[in-house]
C-alpha cells in the first residue's frame, strides 16, 4: 500500500473531550477490555473442551467470540495507549491497519450471524435434513467463507483508500475509519464510493436473508409446541445479538456520514465506539445465559471451582 500523498501521521482529535477524565477512562477501558477477554475466552474454551457442544450452532458461537477478540485487538491497545499519551497520533500505515481490522471485525460478525440464521432455519424448518445439510465439511467451508470474504473485501477497500492523495491529516474520531480518511482526499473518490456502495449492498443482502429466514422460522415454529420451544431456546439469543450488532453499526454509520457538528464531542465519541464495546461483551453473555447447555456447563464449572476452593481452605 503506497501512500500517494505526503501524509505520514494522522492526529486523532476525538481525544480533546477526554482531557479531564483520562485516568477514569483508562480504568474503565482496561476493565472493559479485560471483561471482553474473560467472557469470550471462557466461552471459547467451554465450547472447545466440551464434546457435547461440538454442534454447528456452538461452533458458530465460538467463531463469533474469536472475532470479538480479534476486533478488540484493533481498537483497545491503541486507545489505552492514547489515553496516557500527551499527543494522540497514528501513523498512516497504522491507520490503514486499524481500518482493516475494525471493518473486517464488523463484516465477519454479520457473516457469522447469517450462518447462525441459516443453521436455525435448517434445524427448525427442515429437521430431517439437518445433519446431511449441516455436515462437518459444509460447516468448515461456511466458517472459512465467513472470514475470507470480509478479509478480501477489506483488502480491496483499503487498497483503494491507500491510493488517494490526501490534503489533511486530522481525524475527528478516537480511531481511524475509512470514511474519515476518504473525506481528507484532494481529488475524486468516485471509485471508493462505488466499491463502498457495492459492499454495503452485499451486507444489506445479508440482513435481508436473516429477515427472510426468520419469517420462515416463525411460521414453522408456530405450528407445533416443539417448534416454539426450539425457537425460544436457540433463536431468541441470536435475535438479541443481531439487534445488538445492527443497532451498534447503524449508530456508527449514521454518525460517520451524517453526524452533526453541533453535537458535543463526548456524544460523538460514544456513538463512534459503542459498536466496539457493546457487541463483544454482550454477545457471549447473552449466549452464556440463555442457551441451556452452555449455562448448565458454566454453573457446573462454578460449582466444581467452589468445591475445590472449600477443600483447599479446609486443608
Amino acid at each position: 500500500m503506497s501512500n500517494t500523498s505526503t501524509i505520514v501521521l494522522f492526529s486523532l482529535s476525538g481525544f480533546s473531550a477526554t482531557a479531564n477524565y483520562k485516568i477514569t477512562l483508562f480504568s474503565l477501558t482496561l476493565l472493559c477490555y479485560c471483561l471482553i477477554v474473560v467472557v469470550n475466552v471462557s466461552l471459547i474454551l467451554i465450547i472447545i473442551l466440551d464434546q457435547n457442544l461440538h454442534e454447528p450452532m456452538y461452533v458458530f458461537i465460538c467463531s463469533l467470540c474469536i472475532n470479538g477478540l480479534y476486533g478488540s485487538i484493533g481498537f483497545y491497545p491503541k486507545f489505552v495507549f492514547d489515553l496516557l499519551s500527551k499527543i494522540q497520533v497514528i501513523s498512516y500505515e497504522g491507520c490503514l491497519l486499524q481500518v482493516f481490522v475494525i471493518y473486517t471485525n464488523a463484516f465477519i460478525d454479520y457473516s457469522i450471524l447469517v450462518l447462525m440464521a441459516y443453521d436455525r432455519y435448517v434445524a427448525i424448518c427442515r429437521p430431517l435434513e439437518y445433519h446431511s445439510v449441516m455436515s462437518v465439511r459444509r460447516i468448515a467451508v461456511l466458517i472459512s467463507l465467513s472470514w475470507l470474504v470480509p478479509l478480501c473485501c477489506l483488502v480491496m477497500f483499503v487498497t483503494l483508500t491507500s491510493t488517494l492523495k490526501l490534503c489533511g491529516s486530522k481525524i475527528y474520531k478516537l480511531y481511524c475509519d475509512n470514511w474519515s480518511i476518504v473525506k481528507l482526499a484532494c481529488g475524486s473518490t468516485r471509485a471508493n464510493d462505488i466499491v463502498g456502495l457495492i459492499i454495503t449492498a452485499f451486507y444489506c443482502g445479508h440482513f435481508l436473508f436473516i429477515l427472510w429466514s426468520y419469517v420462515r422460522l416463525i411460521r414453522s415454529a408456530l405450528k407445533s409446541r416443539e417448534g416454539k420451544r426450539k425457537f425460544t431456546q436457540t433463536c431468541v439469543p441470536h435475535l438479541f445479538c443481531l439487534f445488538n450488532v445492527t443497532v451498534a453499526l447503524l449508530f456508527d454509520v449514521m454518525y460517520s456520514r451524517y453526524g452533526s457538528a453541533s453535537l458535543p464531542q463526548s456524544v460523538k465519541n460514544f456513538m463512534a465506539i459503542q459498536f466496539l464495546i457493546i457487541p463483544p461483551i454482550l454477545n457471549p453473555i447473552i449466549y452464556g445465559l440463555i442457551l441451556t447447555k452452555i449455562r448448565n456447563k458454566i454453573i457446573y464449572l462454578c460449582m466444581m471451582t467452589g468445591q475445590r476452593f472449600k477443600l483447599r481452605v479446609k486443608v
